[in-house]
């Protein structure tokens, strides 16, 4: 065929409205039919949620156990088909156990727009991050931090499923007033917000009871050499300590105080119940005393959680694994209950029932605190601790 001349084009005519019209609307009844299932049913995006706190520093081993309850819980719910219908999505964050990098944190997943979140791990970086959850309206459910300013700084938005440093200072407190009655007690904490407020908990409840300590002293966190606090309490002539603050200042102390020694009773509190202050006291924490919630490892609605955890670690869950899980528990049924996420709501629908979860029956008050107080003594032994009553 030859290209250098084609055959003249045939003229185009151009149709009628009559005869285009027709066409056009069948195509778009086509195209509507085809989009309106689409237009009926908006797609949905998975939730985003959080947890946030140390995991990495030195109480990383506590935000190590929120992160796995945390991540079981949600693995759980979205095999059960998630929250109303839709998945979960959830951002880890770790603040270092840092007050600053707490809250950037909180700025950030300000950003990524969480509906709540299961943390701060401690006291001192909860409270600087609440404010930023009271502006941006999240729910913050703490699994472990205890300071009563934790609530009663939280604008409405901060829960917890824990208790109180003021409901288990005490429990110590009294304790000790019986146990130790006319003899030397010292009291001794970290200069946390979480240790300090603990042992002038356990010190009210011990004057309350008629016990005055025989010393009121603190150490530094992350100090190693405790010789000069440890020679000033056996020249006191002290029975026993009381120790506010973290498991490694507790661990290395206790262990100094023996090395020395000092056999006089140690107690603590909920920093405790962690495998990692056995690792560092050794059998110098041997018959060290601890208060802490009623253990929750025993209740028949945790044990296939706690099988599940232990198939997948190889480990024991720790008790604060529990009240992780327990945190997404509680916001999950309040999300039901509200029919949907949106946060004031559900905050509204947690302050309202009760709601059962794998650590007991959770009730709030106005503050974002449990109506249930639960807190008794263990006794660490052979690297375990078990219950010996209040």
């Amino acid at each position: 065929m030859d290209f250098t001349h084609p055959p003249e084009a045939p003229a185009m005519r151009t149709p009628r409205p009559d005869q285009l019209w027709p066409a056009v609307a069948g195509a778009a009844l086509i195209l509507c039919a085809l989009l309106l299932p689409f237009l009926a049913t908006p797609a949905k995006a998975d939730i985003p949620i959080a947890m946030a706190g140390a995991l990495t520093g030195p109480v990383a081993p506590v935000g190590e156990q929120v992160r796995q309850g945390t991540e079981a819980a949600v693995a759980d719910l979205n095999a059960s088909g998630g929250v109303l219908g839709e998945k979960l999505r959830l951002i880890i964050a770790d603040d270092a156990g840092t007050p600053t990098q707490a809250v950037a944190v909180a700025n950030r997943l300000a950003t990524e727009r969480v509906r709540m979140l299961v943390g701060h791990v401690q006291s001192s970086t909860l409270i600087p991050a609440s404010a930023v959850y009271a502006d941006e309206g999240i729910i913050a459910i703490t699994p472990d931090a205890t300071a009563p300013e934790v609530t009663e700084a939280g604008q409405g938005w901060v829960f917890r499923t824990c208790g109180r440093d003021d409901q288990q200072g005490a429990v110590a407190g009294a304790w000790l007033a019986r146990e130790y009655k006319g003899r030397k007690v010292a009291l001794v904490h970290d200069q946390s917000t979480y240790g300090k407020g603990l042992t002038d908990a356990t010190q009210a409840a011990m004057k309350a009871a008629g016990l005055e300590p025989a010393l009121y002293t603190q150490l530094t966190v992350g100090e190693r050499d405790f010789t000069a606090l440890v020679t000033r309490l056996k020249a006191a002539g002290v029975d026993a300590v009381f120790f506010g603050g973290f498991f490694t200042e507790a661990g290395l102390l206790v262990r100094q105080m023996r090395e020395a020694g000092l056999q006089a009773q140690f107690v603590s509190a909920d920093s405790l119940a962690n495998d990692a202050f056995w690792q560092i006291a050794g059998k110098t924490g041997e018959g060290a005393m601890m208060t802490f919630e009623a253990d929750v490892r025993s209740n028949p609605g945790a044990q296939e959680v706690i099988r599940k955890l232990k198939a997948k670690t190889g480990e024991e869950p720790g008790a604060f694994v529990l009240y992780a899980y327990a945190a997404v528990q509680v916001w999950a049924q309040a999300a039901i209950k509200a029919g949907t996420t949106e946060p004031s709501k559900v905050r509204d629908a947690m302050r309202q029932g009760s709601y059962p979860t794998i650590v007991g029956n959770i009730s709030y008050d106005a503050k974002g605190d449990r109506r249930e107080n639960n807190y008794v003594l263990y006794r660490w032994s052979e690297g375990r601790y078990t219950q010996v009553g209040k």
